[in-house]
């Protein structure tokens, strides 16, 4: 009954029905506490998903409890090093940078960070995503020289994953769009800036530019 209630809230607010979905988690959180107790891994999964569902809505204050609440079951439940871990770090630095409470933020990302290079490597796509996420921390806080090797590291990472496999990773548009918007912030010509990028493309045995991987 809870995954069934999980599963249609989650297709709810999917498709920007976030009233209809919110009663829904609440209704299959109250099961999962009463049928395995509040500290177990399934709760934590729920009240993340809640806690998305709300800070989409603008209910932070809401939100942010839940956010820890998941991110302390999950430490509870599989250590403070694990990859779920990491996911409710992310999610919680997230709402902490969009509510610009960027001192507290940057260590959660930074352990989020950790956590999956650990877990995954160095050049995994998942480590990417956190690298993207303290970067666009650091931008917003005026950290144009520190955010630079940052983003470049995640877009290697995400070109790397395209010459392996054929194909170009989902985010790496997004990476492209957003390193060539750093170089502009420190400095670079957008002569400058697309030649760098087509550096780094050729380094991985690419051609591509911003508008057109390939």
């Amino acid at each position: 009954m809870a995954r069934d209630l999980n599963n249609l809230a989650y297709l709810l607010s999917a498709t920007d029905r976030p009233a209809e979905a919110e009663p829904l988690y609440r209704r299959a959180v109250t099961i999962l506490e009463t049928g395995l107790g509040p500290n177990h891994p399934n709760v934590a999964d729920t009240i993340g998903n809640l806690a998305i569902l709300l800070q989409r809505a603008n209910r932070c204050a809401e939100a942010e409890p839940l956010f820890r609440r998941a991110l302390a079951i999950d430490e509870a439940s599989f250590g403070p090093d694990h990859p779920r871990a990491a996911i409710r770090l992310n999610n919680l630095a997230e709402l902490l940078r969009e509510a610009n409470r960027y001192a507290e933020a940057e260590p959660l990302y930074r352990r989020a960070l950790s956590i999956n290079e650990a877990s995954y490597g160095p050049s995994h796509p998942n480590v990417a995503a956190c690298l993207n996420n303290l970067a666009l921390l650091l931008k917003a806080t005026n950290r144009g020289r520190e955010v630079e090797p940052l983003s470049r590291r995640g877009l290697e990472i995400l070109l790397t994953f395209t010459a392996n496999t054929g194909h170009p990773h989902p985010h790496l548009h997004a990476a492209l769009d957003n390193y060539f918007g750093i170089l502009l912030d420190i400095g670079r010509s957008a002569e400058a800036a697309q030649a760098e990028i087509a550096a780094l493309a050729e380094k991985h045995g690419l051609a591509l530019n911003r508008a057109n991987p390939a």
